[in-house]
């Protein structure tokens, strides 16, 4: 992989991670927004929880992309492996 090969990773990479900070900050702030309406205007009824719970899904699914994905499956993973299986052999 050469430099310029390695630099638009790095920024894939990054851009990715500064859309899920992004998410993240738009789901706490409405996810409040939205307990605070439901809390104030009918309090006996609940319903922010829905929205909460699915657009958590939503947020964690990102989460994994941006997070989990690599670790679990990524270049350094499959190297480890390949190693792993080559240390058992001897």
């Amino acid at each position: 992989m050469d430099q310029s090969e390695e630099y638009h990773e790095a920024k894939r990479k990054v851009t990715k991670l500064r859309g899920f900070y992004q998410h993240l900050g738009f789901f706490v702030v409405i996810n409040a927004i939205l307990i605070a309406i439901n809390l104030i205007m009918s309090p006996d009824s609940l319903w922010f929880y829905w929205v909460t719970i699915f657009w958590g899904i939503a947020v964690v699914w990102q989460a994994y992309d941006v997070f989990g994905n690599e670790r679990m499956l990524g270049k350094d993973w499959e190297e480890k492996k390949i190693q792993e299986y080559m240390e058992k052999k001897k």
